[in-house]
């Protein structure tokens, strides 16, 4: 679907946006350029226009294909049925993925593209915005970072990996010493685009959450793969990127990381590798 030059086009017109549209606004932000979509989730001018620019010209890339974007689904959440349509391609677009982080002036954001066909991710795009790192994935051939291909390792000790916060609040709280020494020192960066670099790099091993968006998740996950490694929903099923949003999410740079990971969250009482879902666990919820 895609042509020789596309991929290398896809990330051209993302450091041109985030040039263009991101790192003006990074620090510069007044009061009335932020605003709250519900509770905790903010969205600023940035997100806005970062993301008219990705949309406009992605589809001149492959005309005809429809974009998902994060602020357009707030206007219209049926654009996500789009995503499970076999048969069917769009892209998936983060435009300003860790707006709290960029909105409070720190310097952990990112954008994330990924091209989806007949429901599975067959292209992906990370850029770490700051830093100027990019990651690319295409389906069955590798994972780069920084034009590098990665191929997932283990870690030398326990795994550790990037975690929210309730989640890992139970981890801590019922997990017996013995097994939680199984996984190492476990945290959150709050941008899941930037997580996913930092497993590729090396630096960390797997990340966890309980809510899935697509836009956050689909285009890491493919890279996860395609390092080696892969990413199951919390029942062990493969993710997808058109899955229920309360799924969950386990990924790992490495198949046998994947299993260590999975084989010492056994002991949390939660669905975190369970079909029972969220029926059993309603006294907190997963993030």
């Amino acid at each position: 679907m895609l042509g020789s030059d596309d991929s290398s086009r896809v990330a051209q017109l993302m450091r041109e946006t985030a040039a263009a549209e991101l790192l003006p606004w990074f620090r510069n932000l007044s009061k009335d350029d932020i605003r709250q979509k519900r509770p905790g989730d903010v969205v600023t001018i940035a997100d806005v226009a970062s993301e008219q620019r990705l949309a406009a010209s992605l589809s001149k890339i492959l005309p005809g294909v429809p974009v998902v974007g994060e602020e357009a689904v707030e206007k219209d959440p049926s654009l996500v049925e789009l995503i499970g349509r076999p048969g069917e391609a769009c892209w998936i677009v983060d435009p300003l993925d860790g707006t709290a982080n960029f909105a409070a002036g720190r310097e952990c954001f990112a954008m994330i593209v990924c091209l989806v066909q007949n429901t599975a991710t067959i292209g992906a795009w990370i850029l770490d915005v700051p830093r100027g790192r990019m990651a690319v994935a295409l389906h069955g051939q590798g994972v780069t970072l920084e034009g590098k291909p990665v191929i997932g390792g283990e870690p030398d000790g326990a795994p550790g990996g990037f975690v929210g916060y309730k989640v890992r609040r139970e981890i801590d709280r019922q997990l017996p010493a013995a097994d939680r020494q199984k996984l190492g020192q476990i945290s959150t960066l709050g941008c899941a685009g930037v997580e996913y670099l930092e497993i590729l790099a090396g630096r960390s091993a797997f990340c966890l959450y309980g809510i899935t968006k697509p836009w956050d998740h689909a285009a890491g996950a493919l890279m996860m793969a395609e390092a080696g490694g892969g990413a199951v929903r919390f029942s062990g099923l493969p993710y997808g990127p058109a899955q229920p949003t309360d799924a969950g999410i386990i990924a790992a740079a490495s198949q046998v990381t994947l299993a260590r990971v999975r084989a010492a969250l056994e002991a949390v009482r939660m669905p975190l590798l369970a079909a029972a879902s969220l029926t059993d666990s309603a006294r907190f919820r997963l993030d």
